[in-house]
């Protein structure tokens, strides 16, 4: 069999691997020829995954059997275009564009009432460019409740992202805005959760659920997460809401992930996108936790030789990233850290040097550059103070 990877950054290399250990021919696209997942595929070719007409006539030649699932913002769109086009299992282009449009997402699953809040299009500077105040004016904000939250409609990830606490904020924000697509929606108070998952001609299966540590707002950069295990009631309420969600958006045979928040009323979703989780979750944390790399597991299924995507078991288990601030004063290696905490460090992976000035996480590229640790423990509390003893030890 063959597959293709449409954009093959660093976090498609598991993916690539898993399917070349299963005999599958590999070909990887990217329009950075400088990109890591090129050198592990089998044949790369440098093409602009944003031309969904170059990928799709490029594909037709090479004849694949399916597009590996791999994390991508944007451009899965192209995915969803090339499966459209050759006739491959997966999501539509439609499908992908609800995934990928923060206001069209928005507007469907309010119809069918899974997302409750109000969230309007933002286009200052796009459409019509214009003061603050005339922006402001374009905006509904009939029964509009804050603080709100103003996002780039497009793509993931916390770049951009604008805490309004009242109109004069939003009037002051708006202008940062120009020349982009926004939305601006009510910010739903509660804890923030991840979710890995994946969609067969069975239905949902939920892998696992994360709940997020985040730096405060506005940005609410996600630098760790906890699993929660199987018993857990709120666990329940969002395997059946998010059920409910594929079923409103149409997914069919994908990988997915999505935020979530515990809010009064139960789950709500802020995103979901029909691909693998990255910040090494899908490939490391996950796996870890359940038993179950999602990434092999779809392979499987596609090969029709299994893709068991059930949890085999669900650790207590702690990812978290180096999210220190100031000067780095000493860099323990692995030995230390375990020596530190004991023997319930699963993972590590640390890129900083002495003397590294540490600045406030603002966003996830920035943070995921420095590397990650991932303890076992008892519960949440346990977790937490060895987590803290392992960030102490650069910072004295």
């Amino acid at each position: 069999m063959k597959a293709a990877v449409i954009g093959a950054s660093r976090e498609a290399e598991h993916t690539i691997k898993k399917a070349r250990e299963h005999g599958i021919r590999v070909l990887a696209l990217d329009g950075n020829p400088r990109a890591e997942g090129l050198k592990t595929a089998d044949y790369s070719m440098v093409v602009d995954i944003s031309d969904e007409n170059a990928v799709i006539e490029t594909l037709k030649k090479e004849k694949p059997d399916f597009v590996l699932p791999v994390p991508i913002g944007r451009y899965l769109t192209t995915t969803g275009a090339v499966n459209d086009a050759l006739g491959l299992p997966g999501i539509s282009r439609e499908m992908a564009v609800l995934c990928t449009d923060k206001y069209l997402f928005h507007q469907k699953l309010s119809r069918d009432g899974l997302r409750e809040c109000h969230c309007t299009a933002v286009n200052y500077g796009v459409e019509k460019a214009g003061t603050a105040d005339g922006a402001d004016a374009k905006i509904d904000m009939r029964e509009f409740l804050f603080p709100a939250i103003l996002k780039p409609r497009y793509g993931s990830g916390s770049r951009g992202i604008y805490m309004a606490d009242n109109r004069e904020q939003l009037r002051k924000f708006l202008p940062l805005t120009a020349g982009e697509a926004y939305v601006l929606e009510e910010c739903i108070a509660g804890e923030e959760y991840g979710v890995d998952g994946a969609v067969t001609e069975d239905g949902f299966q939920m892998i696992l659920l994360r709940k997020k540590i985040n730096t405060p707002p506005p940005a609410r950069q996600a630098v760790g997460y906890f699993s929660v295990l199987s018993a857990d009631e709120f666990r329940l309420q969002v395997q059946q809401y998010m059920a409910d969600i594929i079923s409103s958006l149409g997914l069919k045979e994908c990988l997915l992930h999505a935020d979530i928040i515990k809010g009064a009323k139960g789950p709500f979703v802020i995103e979901l996108s029909a691909r693998p989780s990255g910040h090494n979750l899908h490939n490391l944390f996950t796996p870890l936790c359940t038993g179950v790399d999602m990434a092999e597991e779809y392979i499987k299924y596609q090969m029709r030789i299994g893709g068991n995507f059930v949890p085999r078991y669900t650790r207590s288990m702690l990812i978290h990233y180096f999210d220190m601030q100031g000067k780095v004063r000493c860099v323990p290696d692995r030995g230390q850290a375990e020596r530190a905490v004991g023997a319930s460090l699963a993972a590590w992976e640390c890129t900083l040097r002495e003397e590294d000035e540490l600045r406030t996480v603002s966003d996830g590229h920035s943070l995921m550059e420095r590397g990650y640790f991932v303890l076992e423990g008892e519960d949440q509390a346990m977790l937490e103070a060895q987590a803290t003893a392992i960030r102490t030890l650069f910072m004295t």
